[in-house]
């Protein structure tokens, strides 16, 4: 036996290993059982024990055999303790789980079944759980989104409570407290962590009491659990490292262990007995709003300390390790795999640019006197790039501008607008191999039509292109300018999840503008339209005001980036704010001259709220953007993500992004599902079933809500979008592998995007889309047309499985018929393919 402590009932196996033992060598503690222990100790031991026999009964009947022994067990304890009425414990033959017992009457739930499912934790009742804070398996937040629904009683026992905690539960709590629920905090002043708000938004909820300790110097409060009464007796506990924060109940390194009734409910006893002990401290006061705000706002004010944090540097003079792998990957495509046009997807914020220098930066060591061409579409793009390379290079005088009448001396190292360049290629007196290195950057923005004059005109040893998104709404493949293949990858998720972005909370506020009669014209709203709409009266201005004091903490403390979709609805937005006392004011191309100027009073925040139509969509850092407002529905993905990329940067004190998304009734061309795809990552379960399920898969630190009518049109909208053309399943057949890890195949490309079999062959057939999105070979088109028609009109119509077998059988024969050896039915079958084929509206 091993050396060391045991707690082990000794059975025969034990027994016989301790004789062989020498009791001259080893010691060897044994102990009576304690009377008041032993019913656990041994009901322990015999449901190890009946859990090993059962499980190795198996067989398609497992069940019932399990089910049968189990019973068996149950009566010889009845016929042994025959004083004792076990006959209501024996498990019914049927082998059922109970999983809820609801009323009908007055319940106000249209589907029984869809709600037990929104308010069931996915850990379930019965089983303890760990949640560690990555983002493998279901989220705490998630989790305790559904503990809280199916409760009847909640106490929290929290050192701080942050208003971005409440809020991402806001809705549930609100339920749950509307509908009878009791809800009981207990918290504190310290550190001066709490959030005023988030205390005071909870005294309003019913049934909720709030008890708050003001004497931090003497009890301090550390402890962080959550309980969840139920009166069916299925009580649920969290116990663990984690406050009522965003961080600590998302992304944080916090542990947190989910605790049973079923599997220890001596631990759930205790933590009730100790929390109601802390509820009866005199040191924990009750918060009364109309009597206790100003006492806890002095507190809070009291306890904080300042931050002397230093400010970070704009780049760091090493790689990042994930800037590393990256090169890494870049140079094991050129040194192995012999591709020298590269393309690198990296998400908003994860350094592109910086990631280039270093790459040239390696290239350079090898060639010296490289000559490098950074080509992009915007000066603010170039007039960072270049100050970039600078740092990175440690060289204040390297490259030159060439933009906005801005020329070069030489053209051996230049940063130049692909405007500026396209006008001067035709005269330029340079040979195709003078440059070594080019860069494109946002390749993605860039016409193709603009961009592959200046590839097809050089011959550098080396193209790299850089975007954030290489999907364009206009179906190019910007891929087949890049060898076919992305070189190396970072995605908004998975910056995310390495935490070298901020983490976002998402809110999707139902919107009171009605889209869904606004003209759509190539590909897009009308702007014109969507500004009236936007701009005939103050309706929608309060509504947005009410939600912006509804969701942020502080409605004056923010740097808040607002999208809008014209010039005159970033004015009107600014003007309407200033109306209503805050500061605010627009950006846009009429008044660009005044940008360095109220760029540098956003910072400073002495502007609050700063409204633009897509002047800041890219190249431009203002890391402490904490609040981003998109006013107007974003068609384009990409511009979707640059735009959610301006607030995503990391500053210091910046705990999150705050993203109130307006979301009104949209026409069905308009893509939900690719924004929402985005923001999830790869999954293997579907866009739709993540918005159904309330979003339990995010990268770490992330939250997603949507307001019930918002979710609504957000779900009615991808159900509806059937009517999707070949450029979009293309498109979607070329980006499905950024999307999941489940292989490219018919079935799993139908479920993924739950798309009927009928869309794919009325748009050409799977296989020719594949082909057009360059996943499979060209093949030659014989029969195509009559192959395609007949399933799309004739096997999709049909279900009878024993007549594809048989299709199948007489395909592997090359349709070889014998007749008189064929069976009635098969005969049968034969006239149903003949009489398909000759007549095609025979199946119809």
């Amino acid at each position: 036996m091993q050396r060391g402590i045991y707690e082990q009932l000794i059975n025969k196996l034990v027994a016989a290993q301790l004789q062989q033992l020498d009791q001259q060598q080893f010691y060897v503690k044994q102990h009576d059982i304690d009377k008041a222990e032993a019913a656990r100790l041994l009901g322990q031991y015999l449901g190890n024990v009946v859990r090993y026999a059962l499980s190795l009964l198996s067989g398609d009947d497992a069940v019932e055999k399990q089910i049968a022994l189990s019973n068996k067990i149950i009566r010889l304890l009845q016929a042994e303790l025959a004083n004792q009425d076990f006959e209501e414990d024996l498990i019914a033959v049927e082998g059922k789980i109970l999983a809820a017992v609801l009323s009908k009457i007055d319940f106000g739930v249209a589907d029984l079944d869809k709600h037990l499912k929104h308010i069931t934790p996915y850990s379930r009742l019965s089983h303890s759980e760990l949640f560690t804070g990555n983002n493998s398996g279901i989220s705490l937040e998630s989790e305790i989104k559904k503990e809280i629904l199916s409760a009847d009683r909640v106490s929290f026992l929290v050192s701080f409570i942050k208003w971005t905690g409440i809020r991402i539960f806001e809705r549930e709590l609100a339920e749950f407290t509307a509908r009878g629920g009791e809800l009981r905090i207990i918290t504190t002043s310290y550190m001066g962590a709490t959030d005023l708000k988030a205390v005071a938004y909870l005294s309003t909820l019913p049934n909720t009491q709030i008890k708050v300790s003001y004497n931090t110097d003497n009890e301090r409060l550390h402890a962080k659990a959550y309980l969840f009464y139920r009166n069916t007796g299925f009580h649920t506990g969290y116990i663990g490292s984690s406050n009522l924060s965003r961080s600590a109940l998302t992304n944080g390194l916090e542990w947190n262990l989910k605790i049973t009734t079923q599997e220890v409910g001596q631990i759930i006893d205790k933590f009730q007995k100790t929390f109601d002990t802390y509820w009866q401290d005199k040191d924990f006061e009750l918060f009364d709003p109309t009597r206790d705000t100003e006492k806890l706002r002095v507190a809070l004010k009291g306890e904080r300390r300042a931050d002397y944090s230093g400010a970070a540097a704009y780049f760091d003079l090493k790689p990042f390790p994930y800037q590393s792998e990256i090169l890494e990957r870049l140079a094991t495509e050129r040194t192995v795999h012999h591709r020298y046009r590269n393309l690198l997807v990296a998400a908003t914020g994860t350094g592109k640019t910086v990631i280039s220098a270093f790459d040239f930066s390696r290239y350079q060591r090898s060639k010296p006197s490289a000559r490098l061409l950074y080509v992009a579409h915007r000066k603010e793009i170039l007039q960072h790039a270049r100050a970039t390379f600078q740092g990175v290079l440690k060289d204040a005088n390297f490259g030159e501008l060439w933009v906005d009448g801005l020329e070069p001396e030489r053209y051996d190292v230049v940063f130049a607008s692909i405007q500026t360049l396209g006008n001067r290629l035709p005269l330029l007196d340079l040979s195709a191999t003078f440059y070594d290195f080019i860069i494109v950057d946002e390749v993605h923005h860039i016409a193709a039509a603009s961009y592959r004059p200046v590839l097809a005109r050089f011959e550098p040893e080396i193209v790299l292109g850089l975007t954030a998104t290489p999907e364009r709404m206009d179906g190019e493949d910007i891929l087949k300018d890049f060898c076919d293949t992305v070189a190396a990858e970072i995605r908004l998720p998975e910056a995310l999840n390495r935490k070298l972005l901020c983490p976002f909370q998402y809110f999707g506020i139902t919107d009171n503008v009605d889209l869904s009669a606004v003209t759509w014209r190539n590909g897009k709203y009308v702007p014109g339209e969507l500004t009236r709409l936007y701009t005939q009266n103050d309706v929608r201005v309060n509504h947005i005001l009410t939600n912006l004091q509804k969701y942020l903490n502080d409605m004056g403390e923010v740097r808040a980036l607002c999208f809008c979709v014209t010039q005159e609805h970033a004015q009107y937005m600014a003007e309407k704010f200033v109306l209503a006392g805050l500061k605010a004011d627009y950006l846009v191309s009429a008044n660009n001259h005044q940008r360095d100027e109220l760029r540098g009073q956003f910072r400073r925040r002495e502007i609050n709220y700063l409204f633009v139509v897509d002047i800041f969509n890219e190249g431009v850092d203002i890391p402490e953007i904490d609040v981003v407002l998109f006013l107007r529905p974003t068609e384009s993905l990409t511009v979707f993500l640059q735009q959610l990329g301006r607030g995503l940067r990391l500053a210091d004190g910046k705990d999150c992004l705050t993203v109130l998304d307006f979301v009104g009734n949209s026409r069905p061309e308009y893509d939900f599902e690719g924004k929402f795809r985005a923001l999830i990552g790869k999954t293997n379960s579907p866009v739709q079933k993540e918005i159904e399920d309330d979003f339990p898969h995010l990268p770490l630190g992330c939250s997603i809500v949507l307001e019930k009518k918002a979710k609504e049109y957000v779900l009615n909208n991808i159900r509806s979008a059937t009517s999707v053309n070949r450029s979009q399943l293309i498109n979607k057949i070329q980006s499905f592998g950024h999307q999941t890890h489940l292989p490219l195949n018919l079935k799993n490309f139908c479920r993924f995007y739950h798309l009927p079999l009928q869309l794919i062959y009325k748009r050409g057939g799977w296989k020719r889309l594949c082909a057009m999105a360059g996943k499979v070979e060209e093949f030659a088109d014989v029969n195509e047309k009559e192959i395609i028609r007949a399933i799309g009109r004739k096997w999709l119509s049909c279900s009878s499985i024993t007549y594809f077998e048989w299709i199948r059988k007489l395909a592997r024969r090359n349709f070889q018929v014998n007749w008189p050896e064929l069976t009635e039915a098969e005969k049968q079958m034969c006239l149903m393919l003949h009489y398909g084929r000759k007549h095609p509206d025979y199946w119809t």
